[in-house]
């Protein structure tokens, strides 16, 4: 069975070697055939191995709003269930992935997310962290609908798109979560809390599939153990460099 990975890049903040090094990394921990599509609006350098499609515009909110990640919304546009369908994985750009994701698609038919990984939030403390989800491309879950429904309101009531999508599969009772093992935070669940993250170096649990790096550090930083906040310091994690080499690596 081919398994369906899709991306989302837009602008200029990731590069097409971004997309390309997400493919290398599918294709070394894949043991089973897959695609990988990227939606994006600048292809330029990207290699023929990854579908491109063009992104759709995004209603409401607009087309030159970069951060929140409020773009990756365009996966679930009507124009684009013509040319993606069926089951499909989303990644972020910047995951490091360490083992096969099949899983990913057999644990809930209709939508499953990662749950944030904020110990403390004091609002819609049902969001997800969109960094990977599964959802049915063939699907209308009725995210443009309600984007439409609400207008201007929905950036006063949301605080980024993985608020708001996370709302809209709630509404319809198919908000899942994935096992809290597979998608391991490096902020919050590869680095030590303090004091030991002063001198322990920064692990992978067992269970983890693949490495988030949702705000900073980036997986580069984290390397050389920079990037993090004052309050959580970290250490060099050299062990990551692997990974990163042999995904930027030509295949």
């Amino acid at each position: 069975m081919s398994h369906q990975f899709i991306c989302a890049k837009w602008g200029i903040k990731y590069p097409a070697d971004e997309v390309n090094r997400l493919y290398r990394a599918l294709k070394r921990v894949q043991k089973s055939p897959f695609e990988l599509i990227c939606v994006t609006d600048y292809p330029e350098g990207i290699i023929p191995e990854v579908r491109v499609v063009q992104i759709p515009d995004l209603p409401v909110i607009g087309n030159h709003v970069m951060n929140r990640g409020w773009r990756k919304l365009t996966l679930f546009a009507p124009e684009l269930r013509g040319v993606v369908s069926g089951p499909t994985v989303y990644l972020d750009l910047d995951v490091v992935l360490l083992k096969p994701l099949d899983n990913f698609f057999i644990f809930d038919p209709s939508f499953a997310v990662i749950k944030d990984y904020k110990w403390v939030r004091y609002r819609n403390r049902w969001t997800g962290n969109t960094s990977t989800f599964y959802y049915d491309a063939s699907r209308d879950y009725g995210v443009y609908p309600r984007l439409l429904e609400l207008g201007a309101e929905v950036q006063q009531r949301y605080r980024n798109e993985q608020e708001f999508l996370c709302d809209v599969m709630r509404g319809q009772g198919l908000l899942k979560y994935w096992p809290r093992g597979w998608c391991a935070s490096w902020k919050y669940d590869c680095v030590p809390a303090l004091p030991q993250s002063l001198w322990q170096t920064p692990q992978a649990p067992a269970q983890a599939k693949v490495l988030v790096f949702h705000g900073r550090p980036k997986p580069e930083e984290a390397v050389e153990g920079i990037g993090a906040k004052w309050y959580r310091p970290m250490r060099p994690a050299p062990w990551l460099a692997a990974y990163l080499q042999a995904d930027t690596q030509k295949p």
